[in-house]
């Protein structure tokens, strides 16, 4: 990479965030911050090619500042986007073929992923949605018919198309209307190597009301203080004690797990090996296979609602938002 003028190259070891595990850090120090004076740093940025750090948060100033003398990004750890999709459906058969109003809902959710991710791909076991892909110049991966969840096509789609230490993000298929800014904010719990597993949640509000936290087919997370998921479940967590529940939204932030995970590559391999756990198994959540066997998840917070598609119904609802 070369360096602009005036640019000194760091040691390791001197305090410095790195740019990866093989390569120094780049100080840029002729030029001002609004966060930094006179230093810019470039730690990696494995995963989003819009952003270079700054010293305290992500920044497109300092990042198009840099990138004007000399600087460049740092995209070292490839991010992939798997989509699952399956043809078989006990509520709505087909439906990652089903029509919006010109386009596959399937398609939809691909151009969607696309805007954030370079590497994108449907993982399905079904020849009709293998072709229909194809048709709108989408890249698919032909998966076994046998698996039992979309982290295990996930696997298997990845097994066939990555390059090693990459991070893998699991879409759902039924969610035409997914948000840019939601990918970006599963993919912005990887910045921390720690990082084995993430997913996204959402707060519940006052407007949702009871109801909403009450519905056990909105799964609810509880935290840590590094924000990592202590416990899922489909019963409200925690219990509020000596408040009643209608008050409870008016005490505490509740959070609605949003469906949408993101692996390292060895971790994928490791959890599509385990064998269902108890709790899994009490909930049908199989997220909790994974902590019961003591891998951390980290947890993006979106203020951003999902719609998902389940059921015909649903489908018509969701056209008249497009």
């Amino acid at each position: 990479m070369p360096l602009p003028p005036h640019a000194s190259v760091g040691e390791p070891g001197d305090g410095n965030l790195r740019m990866g595990h093989h390569t120094p850090p780049i100080f840029i120090s002729r030029y001002e911050s609004p966060h930094r004076p006179l230093q810019y740093s470039f730690p990696p940025i494995p995963l989003s090619k819009k952003r270079v750090y700054c010293g305290k948060e992500y920044c497109y100033t300092c990042g198009e500042r840099a990138l004007a003398h000399g600087g460049e990004m740092n995209t070292s750890i490839p991010c992939y986007g798997i989509i699952p999709a399956r043809y078989d459906s006990s509520r709505f058969p087909g439906k990652p073929l089903a029509d919006m109003k010109g386009k596959y809902m399937i398609q939809r959710v691909y151009e969607q992923v696309k805007t954030v991710l370079d590497r994108v791909y449907v993982a399905t076991d079904d020849r009709r949605i293998f072709d229909a892909v194809h048709s709108f110049g989408g890249k698919v991966v032909m998966t076994s018919e046998n698996h039992k969840s979309g982290t295990d096509r996930c696997f298997e789609a990845y097994s066939r198309i990555g390059e090693g230490e990459d991070v893998i993000i699991n879409i759902q298929g039924d969610e035409p209307f997914i948000q840019t800014r939601q990918i970006e904010a599963i993919m912005e719990c990887f910045e921390s190597e720690g990082t084995q597993i993430a997913t996204l949640v959402k707060p519940f509000t006052k407007e949702d009301g009871f109801d909403a936290l009450f519905n056990s087919n909105s799964p609810k997370v509880v935290l840590n203080n590094r924000n990592e998921a202590l416990y899922f479940s489909r019963s409200i967590i925690p219990y509020i004690r000596n408040y009643k529940y209608d008050t409870w939204l008016d005490h505490h932030v509740f959070y609605k797990h949003i469906g949408m995970y993101a692996y390292r590559a060895d971790v994928l391999s490791e959890i599509t090996a385990l064998p269902q756990s108890s709790l899994e198994i009490a909930e049908s959540l199989e997220q909790l296979r994974w902590l019961q066997n003591g891998y951390r998840i980290k947890v993006g917070i979106t203020t951003q609602e999902t719609i998902g598609i389940d059921t015909p119904e649903d489908l018509e609802r969701a056209l008249k938002y497009l």
